[in-house]
């Protein structure tokens, strides 16, 4: 199971190359070093809550965007996902 800062991270590059950014774009645009952006994707490094609403300024969402479930999958897939196992769960019961 994904941490809070786990979404975050994977979310930030998410929306970063959603928009075509590099780390050094979203970095300018953000007022911060690339290394930052670098350091936070790979975990390492935890940013402030002012850097955080930069890099959602920068990225033109909000900053719980970057909090929630891993963005990188759709709407679709998770409703899939979902349905296949309420189905699952409705065959069990059935079958009992």
């Amino acid at each position: 199971m994904h941490s809070v800062f786990d979404d975050f991270r994977m979310n930030l590059k998410f929306y970063r190359e959603k928009k075509g950014y590099s780390q050094l774009d979203l970095a300018v645009q953000a007022d911060c070093s690339n290394s930052l952006i670098g350091n936070i994707e790979a975990g390492r490094v935890k940013p402030s809550f002012d850097t955080i609403e930069k890099f959602a300024e920068a990225l033109g969402v909000h900053p719980a965007d970057l909090f929630l479930r891993d963005s990188s999958r759709s709407n679709a897939d998770i409703k899939s996902e979902l349905k296949s196992s309420i189905n699952n769960i409705i065959d069990k019961i059935i079958a009992n």
